[in-house]
């Protein structure tokens, strides 16, 4: 019983200490205690704010409303017919007749992540368009999805002219080329008309974040031959952070369902695997989630049915409106938000001819705290506007 302990036993042991040991000096982030516990008893009764950062927004009465209806169950003929009228209404507003148009239960991120998880396997080239922070975040995704992945940077400030981006086509060949719209950070515009095409002609699909940017300036979907949009609320469709409205054309819905995979208990007795790799998410597997939207109605998650109901709103809202009268409304304020500003003697940022509609950057003057400034707009007017990020941050 005493014997020796073999030099395997005695490896195990030492990996275990070791692994013990780093896992001790690891800093969990500071999370400070709630000042007043009593105050999580109190009904709820916050101070309104105007929201005038790049997102969320303050959301639109008829939203709140529509959220505030009782349940259905996510499979009773009611909300079944109102998937389907959510999907026809976010298909006007994304100017598009791809079947493929539905909405995602999580954020706009999430929406991102979940398409190109599902678009792509590992060691397939992925090519970034970067011009401010949410291009590093496409980036980012694309790594954890396992592509190969080949950033092409624009200065901030800037954007991109097709023939760079055909430079990058040709010298790495992607499947996939990943691109925002618009980016907060430097509240830019990326001219789309003509990339889905170029695109294509390379043997590459095109996905656009347009979460900055949709509501506030088109994006017709068909017309500039782009495959996935993903989208949000919280910006200009006036609605609540949590859903993610997304369409997919013809040729990226069938890519990604080639990669379809039934969990266990819900498999037909005949069913088959697609031929693609299984997606490593579950919970992310678009495929499973074009089957729950689909006349199949297979069980994936509970529908966040709240959230559908906010969005199906936002959409009904937008579309009455009529999306040349919003497009023009955004733009008009726009031009009032600089005259305005250059009014002041305040410079703008960047490529002014290419700024989002709905979004202004400012430099902040010399001898003027940004951070200051912010938190007496908020305290005193009751009024968030927002900062950037990275080297644009303050």
């Amino acid at each position: 019983m005493g014997g020796k302990v073999s030099s395997k036993a005695c490896l195990v042991l030492y990996t275990i200490l070791v692994s013990s040991c780093h896992m001790s000096r690891t800093s969990l982030p500071n999370l400070s205690p709630l000042a007043n516990a009593s105050s999580a008893f109190e009904d709820l009764n916050i101070v309104p704010r105007l929201l005038m950062g790049p997102g969320p927004i303050n959301a639109d009465p008829r939203v709140l409303k529509a959220m505030s209806t009782q349940l259905l169950g996510q499979f009773d003929p009611q909300f079944r017919r109102m998937m389907r009228e959510t999907m026809a209404l976010y298909r006007a507003f994304f100017e598009t007749r791809n079947d493929w148009t539905l909405v995602l239960d999580g954020t706009a991120r999430a929406a991102i992540e979940m398409v190109m998880l599902s678009a792509i396997e590992p060691g397939q080239k992925v090519l970034v368009c970067s011009f401010g922070r949410f291009g590093q975040l496409l980036n980012e995704i694309a790594q954890r999805c396992g592509a190969e992945v080949r950033v092409l940077q624009a200065p901030w400030g800037t954007v991109f002219e097709l023939a760079q981006i055909e430079v990058a086509l040709k010298e790495f060949s992607p499947k996939l080329v990943a691109v925002c719209q618009g980016d907060t950070s430097t509240t830019l515009l990326q001219p789309l008309e003509g990339l889905g095409e170029l695109c294509h002609r390379y043997g590459a699909m095109l996905q656009v974040d347009a979460t900055a940017s949709c509501g506030g300036t088109p994006l017709p979907a068909d017309a500039w031959q782009v495959d996935a949009v993903t989208a949000g609320l919280q910006k200009c469709l006036a609605g609540p952070s949590g859903a993610a409205p997304i369409t997919l054309s013809d040729a990226m819905a069938r890519n990604i369902y080639t990669r379809r995979h039934i969990e266990d208990g819900l498999r037909p007795a005949n069913y088959v695997a697609g031929p693609g790799r299984r997606i490593a998410s579950n919970y992310m597997d678009l495929a499973m989630v074009m089957d729950y939207w689909s006349d199949a109605g297979l069980n994936h998650h509970t529908e966040a049915t709240t959230m559908l109901y906010g969005a199906r709103e936002c959409a009904r809202i937008f579309v009455d409106e009529g999306l040349p009268q919003v497009y023009a409304r955004h733009a008009a304020a726009s031009r009032a938000v600089v005259a305005g500003l250059q009014a002041m003697q305040l410079k703008l940022y960047g490529d002014v001819a290419h700024k989002m509609p709905n979004v202004t950057g400012v430099y902040v003057p010399d001898g003027v705290n940004g951070d200051k400034l912010r938190a007496a707009l908020l305290d005193d007017f009751n009024i968030e506007i927002g900062t950037s990020f990275g080297p644009l941050h303050g």
